[in-house]
């Protein structure tokens, strides 16, 4: 190859070089601008800050305008040095909303919509062998809404259900995965007028959590997460379910690879009912409060900020953790706002001395504290980093908002 091929050959390394930076810098650019944004009435609106990036918002916005405080919806069209088109993004605008922030435990206890199948097993027959009646017919996760056409609602029915059936077919009706099905099988006599499926299951269960806000006309939200069978990982079908008083009576600290937790004392009675359960999401539980769980918070309304207003740096977690409502200062250290785990859109690091020599950091239990930035309630604690207690994630409060009509 002679100076001047050798130089062509340059050259052209250097230009398909060049092309595929500029591909992946227009990638990182166009992936740097979120798909949709919502702001408050009255804010100024999304700020770009990329290099050579333009925009034009419409309707009724010019470049003098730009920072002008919307009252409608718009659209902004950006576009790199003016002329290639990156994103068009819809801006919803929405009047300020305000909820009363939470941060006090609150008891937990659900029932399951049907009977939930966590596995099969084997049982002893009568006759002294081993059997498995429902190996690969019922699946973990499987709800049984009904026996031979009756319908069912506890073990204690399933119990009775299929003793009454005896020696005869019994035909399963299950949601699976949202899908109705009916399935086969024969019990096996365990004993006199005793017969058994060979499966286990559960209809109810219980924890603690916190509270994440309450809104003026009595809805609650709490957690930031859903609440998953310990066994099947699934999120939990709920028929109804409440919220009860608890009081923290243990804190067991967070460590490097053992997450802490919080134990409390729920006694569940009428009289300790402070809200009534009606949905359990990915990103939290959502029902009414009741007068009780108002007396319990006596703070002030914080207005409600998205998203895109959510900076890196200083924030707070309030949590009643200690006994007394407090806010406790963290370190917003990441933002993830185009993440589809609606649950781990923030990361953050508790710095607070006080939180981090009582839990360690965050601990369970902690899952709904609010995370309160420059005044505004922006988003909950959910989870734990189980190799650091210091940081975790936490849910937008957006996406828990979408589950409550706010009047």
């Amino acid at each position: 190859m002679d100076y001047k091929q050798y130089r062509r050959c340059l050259m052209g390394l250097l230009f398909v070089s060049l092309m595929g930076l500029g591909v992946l810098g227009y990638e990182e650019l166009r992936d740097g601008i979120p798909d949709s944004y919502t702001q408050t009435e009255g804010d100024p609106g999304p700020v770009h800050s990329g290099f050579f990036v333009t925009e034009e918002r419409t309707p009724g916005f010019t470049e003098a305008s730009a920072n002008a405080y919307a009252s409608s919806d718009y659209t902004i069209s950006y576009k790199l040095f003016g002329i290639l088109p990156l994103k068009e993004v819809e801006v919803e605008v929405l009047k300020p909303t305000y909820v009363i922030p939470g941060g006090v435990p609150i008891g937990i206890y659900m029932e399951t919509e049907g009977i939930l199948i966590i596995g099969t097993g084997e049982v002893t027959g009568i006759d002294g062998l081993n059997y498995e009646p429902a190996y690969r017919i019922v699946r973990g996760g499987d709800y049984i809404e009904a026996i031979n056409g009756e319908a069912i609602s506890d073990k204690e029915q399933l119990i009775e259900a299929v003793n009454a059936v005896g020696n005869e077919d019994v035909i399963l009706s299950l949601n699976r995965d949202g899908e109705q099905i009916q399935v086969k099988l024969e019990a096996v006599q365990t004993g006199e007028e005793e017969f058994k499926l060979g499966i286990w299951v559960r209809d109810n269960t219980q924890g603690i959590g916190t509270l994440t806000f309450l809104t003026e006309d009595g809805k609650f939200g709490a957690l930031g997460h859903g609440v998953n069978d310990v066994d099947t990982g699934t999120l939990l079908a709920i028929s109804k379910g409440a919220l009860y008083d608890t009081n923290i009576i243990d804190i067991k600290k967070g460590e490097k690879g053992s997450p802490g937790e919080l134990s409390g004392l729920i006694r569940y009675r009428d009289e300790q009912i402070c809200g009534q359960l009606k949905e359990n999401t990915p990103v939290g539980i959502f029902g009414t409060g009741e007068d009780r769980l108002y007396e319990k918070i006596e703070t002030e309304r914080l207005q409600v900020g998205y998203k895109q207003e959510i900076e890196l740096g200083e924030a707070f977690v309030r949590s009643s953790v200690s006994g007394e409502m407090k806010d406790y200062r963290v370190e917003i250290v990441e933002v993830h706002r185009k993440d589809e785990d609606l649950n781990k859109g923030i990361i953050l690091q508790v710095t607070d001395p006080e939180l981090l020599e009582l839990t360690g950091g965050i601990v369970q239990g902690m899952s709904g504290s609010p995370i309160i930035q420059n005044g505004k309630l922006v988003g909950a604690v959910t989870h734990v980093f189980v190799q650091d207690s210091t940081k975790g994630f936490g849910v937008f409060i957006e996406n828990m908002l979408e589950h409550v009509s706010l009047s």
